[in-house]
């Protein structure tokens, strides 16, 4: 007979395996050779229990096995474990396999709260994606919010789901927002090729009568109807892209054959009015010596004389026309500065109102102040104080009214 501290074998080959309350338990039969290597053989096969339970530990500790098959590895090794046909401490192994099952449930519980954060974060961050579609859904900035909005389907696409009720909630919001801003997008283009095919018919008109006027020697009414079709142009809009760039070179071009050919009968005009130019600069010296302006009534007088010169000049250059024209309104300006002033000064309605106003204050004023001595006399020194401020704001009115007044020469 052989033995073992876990096992032995008695005389007739039988293979007994030692367990923790000390009874023996049959693990089978050895015929065949001598008892050590029976011992041997079922050590061998405990041994071989213990590398299966090394490597669950190991995947448990490393990898990311579910709770789910890891228990399941458990079981199989604890059912292993309880009929194993091995020799050695079974007990310690099961041991193992309870810290295992302690291990396995921790890590699912870890997982669970750690699966619960997951969820709430997704579902903020989903609810963030929410409230932005829908913020973007009112936008009238169509590019920049569609390409958001199609950022944002993507970054859906990357969040975990939620529990179907809350995530088909959000997604329906999420959707009717993307679909809002897509019919809103889809009408204001349609409306906008509507405006543009109404532009262009338009402007089609525009350049007929254009073209029509190009060969005109109607030289003044004919540059006028230019202006006005120019400013219809403005008004009208643009045109859709592939018409718009032609419709204005046609346009231009009649006004450009029109101008032209004006410019040639013009020509011999300039010298003319280059003369015409040097008049009027010396008119406007002469105006400009009006100033500053001492005796309107003279002044209005000189410079009407002046203007009627000025008129029975006739054209100057156009690039010179702002210029000079420029100086004789600033001087125009300053006679109708001091005009105003002078009606300011002598408006005898507004020296009456400014009159009345300066003796309500002044009389608010004095009563105000007999309030205030009465009441330091009686000691109230608290309503004085109050009367005091509101004697202060009085007074500053009535400063300004007395200037208003002074400018009136009163």
């Amino acid at each position: 007979m052989s033995s073992d501290p876990w096992g032995r074998v008695d005389e007739a080959g039988t293979v007994y395996v030692r367990t923790a309350d000390g009874s023996e338990r049959v693990v089978g039969s050895w015929q065949a050779g001598s008892p050590d290597e029976a011992l041997a053989y079922f050590k061998r096969k405990y041994d071989g229990l213990v590398v299966e339970i090394g490597l669950l530990e190991r995947r448990v500790q490393t990898t990311d096995l579910s709770a789910k098959d890891a228990t399941t590895a458990i079981e199989h090794l604890r059912e292993q474990i309880t009929d194993a046909h091995a020799v050695g401490d079974l007990d310690s192994l099961a041991k193992r396999l309870d810290k295992l099952v302690e291990s396995v449930e921790a890590r699912r519980e870890e997982r669970k709260v750690q699966k619960a954060k997951q969820a709430d974060e997704a579902k903020h961050a989903k609810e963030a994606l929410v409230a932005e579609a829908e913020e973007l859904a009112q936008s009238e900035q169509w590019r920049a919010a569609g390409e958001r909005l199609r950022a944002l389907v993507d970054t859906w696409k990357g969040l975990p789901r939620l529990d179907r009720k809350s995530d088909d909630e959000l997604w329906h919001r999420f959707s009717h927002a993307r679909s809002a801003f897509s019919k809103r997008r889809k009408a204001h283009f349609a409306a906008l090729d509507a405006q543009r095919e109404e532009a262009r018919k338009a402007k089609e008109r525009l350049v007929s009568e254009a073209e029509a006027l190009s060969d005109s020697k109607d030289w003044g009414p004919t540059a006028a109807r230019y202006r006005e079709l120019m400013a219809e142009w403005k008004a009208v809009g643009r045109a859709q892209r592939e018409h718009e760039d032609d419709l204005w070179n046609r346009f231009r071009g009649a006004q450009d054959v029109f101008f032209k050919a004006r410019s040639e009968i013009f020509a011999e005009r300039d010298a003319e009015q280059a003369e015409n130019l040097k008049l009027k600069e010396a008119l406007a010296d002469e105006a400009e010596q009006l100033l500053p302006i001492t005796d309107l009534k003279a002044a209005r007088a000189a410079f009407r004389a002046i203007n009627e010169r000025w008129e029975a000049i006739g054209h100057v250059p156009r690039d010179a026309r702002p210029k000079v024209e420029g100086r004789m309104h600033a001087v125009e300006r300053a006679m109708q500065d001091s005009e105003e002033a002078e009606w300011r000064r002598t408006n005898p309605e507004a020296r009456a109102r400014a009159e009345g106003l300066t003796g309500q204050l002044q009389a608010a004023v004095d009563k105000l102040k007999g309030q205030i001595e009465t009441a330091r006399s009686q000691g109230n020194n608290s309503r004085a104080d109050k009367l005091q401020k509101e004697l202060d704001g009085r007074q500053a009115l009535l400063e300004q009214a007395l200037k208003g007044l002074h400018e009136f020469g009163g």
